[in-house]
Formats: structure tokens, C-alpha cells, sequence
């Protein structure tokens, strides 16, 4: 979700504007999804590398980070939205990984979609949490399969589709394990102004695809 930052400036708006929107982007992008049958989404929130950001902009992402976990649950559940997160929770404060443990066994019960929310999430840093479990148990050989359940993003599946906004065409440490067959769809629009048709064209054009899988 690229682009919140640029919004901001190109409307002359402070940084925490443009976070501000990016956040109501995705409930609607949550809403659109829902129309369509995906069952599935993961929204790349924070990175790793975010932290490093200025001191101003990190305070704000964590009281809007706050903010949701404090007053969106109702609307999850009335909207039958399961909210998962993923990423090294340790590194929020005490108060927003309580909220995070609430969310996510409050949204459990009964949902149509499953929001992934990929936050302090570094795909490198990922694959090595789970390098470093297997060596302390002692472990020699393993499959690709039994990895998988050793990343912190399981059981979520892996993406079919990787949309990138605001012309930005890499993938910034994310999902580099699980994206190896997704479709990628990089788009122009910032975060904030992407649009329910540009979505419905990305999920058209997808289905037009023909993924072999390697075979």
C-alpha cells in the first residue's frame, strides 16, 4: 500500500493525513474483495525497515495502530472480518499486543474474509526466525513443507496476486518466500486514491492468466 506519504505532500497535507487515508483505502479495499469472493487478503502495514523512519511519523503509526485496534473490532465482526497479524509483535508496546491478542481472537468466531496484517513484517528476517528454530532443535534436513509451518505467516496461504501502488516495481522485503508464483500487478496510482475500478480491472486481468506452476 505505497504512496500514503506522497499523497500527503502532493496536498499539501501533513504525513499523518496521508496514513489517515491509506487506513480508510483498505476497509474499502476490505468491502471490494468481499464483492468479489476473495476469501483472503494480506496488507503489507509496517515493515521492519519502517522503525527507522522519523520519530514524529513512527508515534503516529502507533496511535493509529492504536486507534484501530481500540475502535474497529465491532466493525470487523459486524462486517465478518477475521484480522490476523504477522510480523515480530514484540516490538509494539505492551498495550498494542494486547490489542492485537483481542482482535485476533475476537474476530475469530464467525467471518467471511481473512484480513493478514503484516506489521513490523521483514521477509528476510522471517526466513531466518525460522532458520535459527530449526537449528536449536538440532534439525538436519527439512521440506518445504514443514518450513512453511515454521514462518510466522502461517497457516495464511500464499498470495495469488502482489498489487503494488504508486509506480514503486520491488517487492521491499515482503512475502519472498510465499511470492514465488504470485502475479504481480504494479500500478501508478498512490495508495490513497486507488480505486475500486482499477481493482476490478487487476482481478479481471488475473483471471486471463495462465499460471503453469512450473509445469
Amino acid at each position: 500500500m505505497d504512496g500514503n506519504r506522497r499523497y500527503a505532500r502532493l496536498h499539501n497535507k501533513p504525513i499523518s493525513d496521508g496514513h489517515k487515508k491509506g487506513y480508510r483505502k483498505l476497509k474499502n479495499f476490505v468491502s471490494w474483495a468481499q464483492e468479489e469472493g476473495i476469501i483472503n487478503i494480506v496488507a503489507y502495514t509496517f515493515s521492519t525497515e519502517n522503525w527507522n523512519r522519523s520519530r514524529e511519523e513512527v508515534d503516529y503509526l502507533m496511535e493509529l495502530f492504536q486507534f484501530v485496534i481500540d475502535n474497529e473490532v465491532e466493525n470487523m465482526i459486524n462486517d465478518k472480518v477475521r484480522v490476523c497479524f504477522i510480523g515480530d509483535k514484540k516490538d509494539f508496546s505492551e498495550d498494542i499486543q494486547r490489542g492485537i491478542k483481542k482482535m485476533e481472537e475476537a474476530t475469530a468466531k464467525s467471518y467471511t474474509i481473512t484480513l493478514y496484517l503484516a506489521v513490523s513484517y521483514g521477509g528476510r528476517q522471517e526466513i531466518l526466525t525460522a532458520v535459527n528454530s530449526l537449528l536449536q532443535e538440532g534439525v538436519s534436513s527439512i521440506n518445504e513443507e514443514d518450513f512453511s509451518k515454521r514462518l510466522d505467516s502461517y497457516p495464511m496461504p500464499d498470495p495469488d496476486i502482489i498489487i503494488r501502488t504508486s509506480g514503486e516495481m520491488r517487492l521491499s522485503n515482503f512475502l519472498p518466500w510465499q511470492s514465488i508464483y504470485s502475479e504481480f500487478f504494479f500500478v501508478d496510482t498512490l495508495w490513497p486514491d486507488f480505486s475500486r475500478e482499477e481493482f476490478t480491472a487487476i482481478v479481471k486481468n488475473f483471471c486471463t492468466r495462465n499460471r503453469r506452476i512450473g509445469k
